[in-house]
C-alpha cells in the first residue's frame, strides 16, 4: 500500500478526531483539524494540481512552507495527484535549494502564501507565476520557467566534486542480519524503477556535510514497511499525540507524521522559533498537549537541560510513553539514568539509519532493569534489530563478511530501495554503505563511530566518539561534543553542570582515558549548536572555536554604554545578515523573530562576549527570549554596575563608526618619500615581482635607466614604470646605450611580461555567458604539494640575473611557506611557522625578505635566500591580510583582525618601528588596492568602496553577496576595475563605479582576477579568476566573454597569477598548481 491509502483508510475510520494540531505558543487557542477536515483540503488540492500539473509518468512536486495546521492536507494532497513531494526550507541558503531544485528536475513548486517573496526574491531567474493563489489551502503554485528546464552546467560540476555513495553488488558474500518475519519476493525484472507510475512517495537531499548534498528519492515500498514495523513497535493507538520534532528536509519527520496519521493519532506542530526555547517547547509539550510519543536526535533531547528533562520529560508523572533516539550515537547509559526519575515509565529505544535508505533500519528497546539503581552503567547499547525488509551486513575493508570484530555497516533490502542523484532503476537487495562503524559481538551490533570521526592521534588510532561518551559519564558533564580542529587539535566542547571545574575535569578524563585521547583544550559552552536536522553542528563549533582563540589575543575594546549600543546593533545586524547601514535596530526587536535561529543566536552570543572581553552569565537566554534593549541592559548591568543613567538604550547618542583611530593617524595623509635611509647589508637586488591582483612592477634599477621623476608604486596602477617596459620599437631599446642587467633580462622576456595597452573598454552592460568556443587552453605543468590547504596566493619574483631562476612563494594550512622553481617546480626550500598561513606573500624593497602573515598572529620577515627569519612584529590578533610594499619607501603596510592597519618598518627591526594604524571599526577580507587618486576595497556587505587618500568615500558599488575578492587594477586596462563576489558573478566597472560587463561563474569568487597578455596567447589582453568550485576561468578583459574554462581537483580561494603563459595559483586539495596556457592546436614547446 501506499502512504495516502493507508491515511485514508484512518481516516474512513476516525474522521472526528484531531488529526493536526498546530500552537503558536503565543497564549492564542491551538488551532485543530479533523481527519475529515484534512482528507477535504487535501481532495481540494489535488483536483487543483491535477488539473495544473501536466506530468508523464513519474510527477514531483516541491513544497516550500514552514510547519502548520495545513501541512498534513498538502503533504496528502500531493501524494493523491499521485506524486512525489518534495519539502524545500525557507530558511536553507537559496544556493542548496537551488541545487536541490534543478538537480531534482522540479517542475513545479507549491509555495507558502506568505513565502511568496521570499521564495521570489531567493529564486527569482527560475521560476514564474503559474495560476491564482488555491483557494482554502493557502499555498501558490509556480511552473519551472522555460529557459530552465535544462539542467545547467554547474549541477554537473556540483556533483562531480562529490563523492558518490557506493552501492554495492548483493551478489558478494557478507554476514547479513535479517528479521525472521519478513521474506520480500524480488520482481520478475529484477530491479526497482523510480520511472514507474506510483513509485515514488518523497524526494529529500542530504545535509552535504562531507560534500555535495545527494538527492534521495524514496519509493512508498521502501518506507511504508518502517512506518508499520515502528507503529508495532511503540503500539500507537487513536489516543497518542506525537511531535513533528524534525524538519520537513529530515527523513525521520515522515516517521513521525505518517505513524500518527495512518494510526488516527494527531500529530502536535509547533513554529521553529519555539523549537529553540526550552522552556516554552516542554510546556507546549508535556503541560498542554500532553505528548506521548517522542522522536528526537540526543542532541535535541540535550538542549531542554537536565532540570528540564529530569522535571517534564523522564518525571514520574509525564504523559511520555515512547522516547526513540536516533541520527547520532546513543547517550551513555549513567546520563540517562541520572535523567529518568525512578517512577517514570517511558520506554526508551535506540533508533538507527541512514537517509539513503529512508529511513530507520534498525531498534532496540532499553530494557528496564538497566535504569535500576544497581545495574552496571557501562552496559553497551546495541543498535537492535532489522526492522520490517531491512538487511544487515558488516565488512572489512576488503568487502569480506565481519562475523566478530569490527567493520564497516551496510544496509539494503529486497525492496528497502532508495534512488540516489541520476539513479533511474537499481538492482533489488542493493546494500548502501554507510561510512558508520560497528562492532560484532554474539551476533549483536555495537556503533563505533563515523568512518570519518576516526584520527590518528600521538601513533593511535581511535574515534573521538569514544572521548565523548566518557567525557558524557562524568558527573559535572551536562553535555558535550568533541572536534578535531584543522586536523591538530582534539577539543572538548563542555555544556557544564554547576560545579564544573576545568582542571578537575581534565584530571578525570587522564584518569579514564588512554594518553593519546584525552583533550588538547576544554571550552565551555552555554549550549550545542545543532544543524537543521538537529544534529550537533561541527563546523560552528570550530567557529566558536576559533573565536575562543581570538578572544585570547583580544582585549575588550569597550570604552563606554554607547559604543556598546552601537556595537551591539552591528552584531545584530551583522550575525542576522541584515544591511550594517545607519538604520536603528527598534529596542523591541527580538532576536529569532529577526530572522534568527539557534545558530546564529550563539554567534551572537559569542561575539558579544568576545566583545566585552569577559562572560556574561544569563546572556544566551536573554538572547534567546528578550528584546535587544533588554539584551543591553543585562550586559550593562555587568559591566557599569553603578551608572544607572546608562541603563536607558535612550540616553545613548548614536554616532557613525570612525574610520581610524584619531590617535596616531588624525585622519590625515601621510606622503612617505624615498628618502627613507635602507639598511640592508647585502645591498640591492634587481627583480621583477608580480602578486594577485595585478600587483606587477621592477625593482632596484640602475639610476641610467630610470627617467627622472620616475616612481615605481607597488599595488597602484597604472603604473609610471621604465619606458621600455611599455614600448617595443627597436629605436626606443637602442636609445638605452648602457643598460642594466635588469633591463637586459627584460628586453628578453618582454614577449612574457604584462604589456601597457592604452586603448579603453567599450561599455557592455550585458551580462556576459560562457564561451561555447574557446582557443585558449591550459594544462598542467607542475604541482606541488604543501600537506594541507593552500587558501594564499602566490608571489612570482623573477630575478634580472638569467643564473637564477624565478620563485614563486606561497604559504599554506600546513604552517609551511614553500618557496618553489617557477620551471620546474621544485621546492627551494620550506619554513614551518607558527600556525597556519592564509596571507599571502610580499616581497621587500631590496629583495633579500619575503614579508607574510600567519594566525598566530605574526608578521614574519623571512630570507627570501633560504626561508629564516629575520625578524617578527606581533599584532593582537589573526593576520589573514596580505603584505604589500611601498616601493618608495620600503615600508610593509598590512593588515589584523585586530582591525588596524600597520606600516612597518623591516629594517629598523630592533626597535619593529610602528609608523603609524588605523582603526576601520570591523575586520576587512578583501584586501585594499589604490592607484594615485583613490582606495578601492570590497566588503563583507556585498559592496565595492572606493575612498580617498585622506578616507572620504566616493562611491559604492552593489553586488548580491560578500565580497572577498579584493580589486584588480591593470595598466593594461586603465580605466576598469575587476573583482569577484559571493554571488557567483565576476564584475568589471569603471573609475565611476559603474558596471561595464559581469561574467557569471559556476560558484562564488574569492579569489582576485589577474589581467595579461601575451604574444604567445594572440596578444589578446586576458583576464584570469578563479570560482570555488575549482574553475579556472579565462576571460576577455574587454568583453567578458570566456576564452577558457579548466577545473582543479578541489575547492579554490586563492587568486591565481600569470606570468608570461604560465598561470599560478593555490588549491584547497594541498597543491599549488602551475598551469600552462596555449593556443589549442598551435605547436606549444
Amino acid at each position: 500500500m501506499m502512504l495516502q491509502e493507508l491515511v485514508a483508510r484512518a481516516a474512513g475510520l476516525h474522521s472526528d478526531r484531531a488529526a493536526v494540531c498546530f500552537d503558536e505558543c503565543n497564549g492564542k487557542p491551538p488551532a485543530f483539524y479533523t481527519y475529515a477536515t484534512v482528507v477535504e483540503l487535501a481532495v481540494e488540492l489535488t483536483a487543483f494540481l491535477q488539473k495544473h500539473c501536466g506530468h508523464q509518468g513519474k510527477c514531483e512536486i516541491g513544497l516550500y512552507c514552514y510547519p502548520g495546521i495545513n501541512l498534513p492536507s498538502w503533504i496528502l494532497g500531493i501524494l493523491q495527484v499521485p506524486a512525489a513531494y518534495s519539502p524545500i526550507d525557507p530558511d536553507a541558503p537559496p544556493a542548496i535549494s537551488t541545487y536541490f531544485m534543478k538537480k531534482s528536475n522540479l517542475q513545479y513548486i507549491l509555495v507558502e502564501n506568505d513565502k511568496i517573496n521570499k521564495f521570489r526574491m531567493s529564486h527569482a531567474d527560475c521560476f514564474y507565476h503559474n495560476s491564482s493563489a488555491i483557494e482554502h489551502t493557502g499555498l501558490t503554485l509556480f511552473q519551472v520557467s522555460s529557459s530552465n528546464t535544462d539542467f545547467s552546467s554547474e549541477v554537473d560540476n556540483m556533483k562531480s566534486k562529490c563523492e558518490p555513495f557506493k552501492a554495492v553488488d548483493n551478489s558478494q558474500p557478507g554476514y547479513t542480519f535479517g528479521p525472521d518475519q519478513t521474506e520480500v519476493k524480488a520482481a520478475e525484472a529484477g530491479y526497482m524503477a523510480a520511472g514507474q507510475k506510483d513509485t515514488l512517495a518523497y524526494v529529500l537531499h542530504t545535509s552535504g556535510t562531507t560534500g555535495i548534498p545527494k538527492i534521495v528519492r524514496v519509493p512508498h515500498k521502501c518506507i511504508v514497511p518502517n512506518i508499520q514495523h515502528l507503529k508495532s513497535i511503540f503500539e500507537i493507538t487513536p489516543d497518542d499525540v506525537l511531535f513533528l520534532a524534525s524538519p520537513l528536509t529530515f527523513d525521520p519527520s515522515v516517521v513521525e507524521l505518517f505513524m500518527a496519521l495512518t494510526s488516527g493519532a494527531s500529530i502536535l506542530v509547533v513554529p521553529n522559533t519555539i523549537k529553540m526555547m526550552p522552556m516554552e517547547l516542554s510546556a507546549a509539550l508535556f503541560h498542554h498537549h500532553h505528548v506521548t510519543v517522542l522522536q528526537a536526535t540526543p542532541t535535541l533531547l540535550r538542549r531542554f537541560g537536565a532540570h528540564i528533562i529530569k522535571s517534564r520529560v523522564l518525571s514520574a508523572n509525564t504523559s511520555l510513553r515512547v522516547l526513540a533516539l536516533g541520527g547520532e550515537a546513543f547517550p551513555v547509559l549513567s546520563l540517562l539514568k541520572s535523567w529518568k526519575h525512578k517512577e517514570n515509565k517511558t520506554s526508551i529505544f535506540n533508533l538507527y539509519g541512514i537517509t539513503e535508505v529512508s529511513s530507520w533500519a534498525t531498534c532496540y528497546k532499553i530494557p528496564e532493569e538497566v535504569f535500576s539503581a544497581d545495574f552496571r552503567t557501562d552496559f553497551p547499547v546495541p543498535l537492535g534489530s532489522p526492522l520490517l525488509g531491512t538487511k544487515l551486513e558488516v565488512r572489512d575493508a576488503n568487502g569480506s563478511a565481519v562475523l566478530e570484530g569490527e567493520g564497516q555497516i551496510l544496509i539494503g533490502g529486497e525492496e528497502r530501495i532508495c534512488f540516489l542523484d541520476d539513479e533511474i532503476t537499481v538492482p533489488l537487495g542493493t546494500m548502501r554503505e554507510t561510512g558508520d562503524f560497528v562492532r560484532v559481538e554474539n551476533a549483536k551490533l555495537f556503533f563505533l563511530g563515523r568512518k570519518d570521526n576516526q584520527i590518528k592521534r600521538h601513533g593511535k588510532r581511535f574515534n573521538i566518539e569514544y572521548l565523548q561518551q566518557v567525557a558524557e559519564d562524568l558527573c559535572q558533564v551536562e553535555a558535550c561534543a568533541v572536534t578535531w580542529y584543522q586536523q591538530e587539535k582534539l577539543i572538548l566542547f563542555v555544556l557544564p553542570k554547576d560545579d564544573f571545574e576545568e582542571r578537575e575535569t581534565l584530571k578525570e578524563l587522564q584518569m579514564h582515558l588512554p594518553a593519546y585521547a584525552v583533550p588538547d583544550e576544554i571550552v565551555e559552552i552555554k549550549a550545542l549548536p545543532l544543524t537543521s536536522h538537529g544534529k550537533v553542528d561541527i563546523s560552528e563549533l570550530n567557529k566558536i572555536y576559533q573565536n575562543h582563540l581570538n578572544s585570547r589575543r583580544r582585549d575588550s575594546k569597550l570604552s563606554d554604554a554607547e559604543e556598546l549600543w552601537e556595537r551591539l546593533q552591528y552584531l545584530w545586524k551583522s550575525v542576522l545578515g541584515l544591511p550594517c547601514d545607519s538604520t536603528g535596530i527598534s529596542k523591541d526587536a527580538v532576536f529569532l523573530f529577526s530572522g534568527g535561529d539557534s545558530l546564529k543566536a550563539l554567534r551572537f552570543y559569542e561575539e558579544i562576549e568576545m566583545l566585552v572581553g569577559k562572560a556574561v552569565p544569563g546572556l544566551l537566554e536573554v538572547i534567546l527570549s528578550h528584546s535587544i534593549e533588554e539584551v543591553y541592559r543585562h550586559i550593562i548591568k555587568m559591566l557599569f554596575p553603578d551608572e544607572e543613567q546608562l541603563m536607558n538604550s535612550d540616553n545613548v547618542v548614536k554616532r557613525k563608526l570612525r574610520g581610524s583611530s584619531g590617535e596616531e593617524f588624525h585622519g590625515k595623509y601621510i606622503k612617505l618619500t624615498s628618502e627613507r635611509g635602507l639598511e640592508i647589508a647585502s645591498g640591492l637586488i634587481p627583480f621583477i615581482a608580480l602578486s594577485r591582483g595585478n600587483n606587477f612592477f621592477p625593482m632596484n634599477f640602475t639610476k641610467s635607466c630610470m627617467q627622472p621623476k620616475n616612481t615605481v608604486w607597488v599595488g597602484v596602477e597604472p603604473l609610471q614604470q621604465p619606458s621600455f617596459l611599455h614600448s617595443k620599437a627597436p629605436g626606443v631599446m637602442k636609445s638605452h646605450v648602457q643598460r642594466s642587467e635588469l633591463e637586459s633580462r627584460i628586453l628578453t622576456l618582454e614577449n612574457k611580461a604584462n604589456k601597457n595597452d592604452h586603448s579603453s573598454v567599450q561599455q557592455n552592460h550585458t551580462e556576459c555567458s560562457h564561451s561555447s568556443v574557446a582557443e585558449l587552453a591550459m594544462c598542467v605543468r607542475w604541482k606541488s604539494n604543501t600537506r594541507k590547504c593552500v587558501d594564499a596566493s602566490p608571489l612570482v619574483v623573477i630575478p634580472a640575473k638569467e643564473e637564477v631562476s624565478a620563485s614563486v612563494y606561497v604559504g599554506s594550512h600546513s604552517h609551511a611557506m614553500q618557496a618553489i622553481d617557477l620551471d620546474l617546480g621544485e621546492i627551494k626550500w620550506e619554513k614551518t611557522l607558527g600556525d597556519r598561513i592564509e596571507s599571502s606573500a610580499c616581497v621587500s624593497k631590496c629583495g633579500n625578505f619575503i614579508v607574510v602573515g600567519c594566525y598566530d598572529g605574526l608578521v614574519y620577515v623571512l630570507q627570501s635566500s633560504d626561508g629564516e627569519i629575520h625578524w617578527t612584529f606581533v599584532t593582537g590578533d589573526t593576520v589573514k591580510s596580505s603584505a604589500v610594499v611601498d616601493p618608495s619607501s620600503g615600508l610593509i603596510y598590512i593588515g589584523s583582525h585586530d582591525q588596524h592597519v600597520y606600516a612597518l618598518d623591516i629594517y629598523k627591526k630592533v626597535t619593529g618601528s610602528k609608523i603609524w594604524k588605523s582603526n576601520l571599526g570591523k575586520p576587512l577580507f578583501s584586501s585594499p588596492h589604490c592607484n594615485e587618486n583613490y582606495i578601492y576595497v570590497g566588503c563583507v556587505d556585498g559592496n565595492l568602496y572606493c575612498y580617498t587618500h585622506s578616507g572620504e568615500k566616493v562611491w559604492q558599488f552593489s553586488t548580491n553577496g560578500p565580497v572577498f575578492s579584493s580589486p584588480c587594477l591593470s595598466s593594461l586596462t586603465k580605466q576598469e576595475i575587476f573583482f569577484g563576489s559571493h554571488d557567483c558573478f565576476i564584475y568589471c566597472c569603471n573609475m565611476e563605479g559603474n558596471l561595464l560587463w559581469k561574467f557569471e561563474a559556476t560558484s562564488s569568487v574569492y579569489g582576485t582576477p589577474f589581467i595579461f597578455q601575451s604574444d604567445d596567447l594572440n596578444n589578446k589582453i586576458l583576464l584570469a579568476a578563479v570560482s570555488t568550485d575549482g574553475k579556472v576561468w579565462i576571460l576577455n578583459a574587454k568583453s567578458g566573454t570566456a576564452e577558457a574554462v579548466d577545473q582543479l581537483p578541489g575547492e579554490v580561494f586563492s587568486s591565481p597569477v600569470v606570468w608570461g603563459s604560465k598561470l599560478v595559483v593555490g588549491c584547497r586539495n594541498d597543491y599549488v598548481y602551475c598551469l600552462d596556457l596555449y593556443i589549442a592546436g598551435k605547436n606549444n614547446n
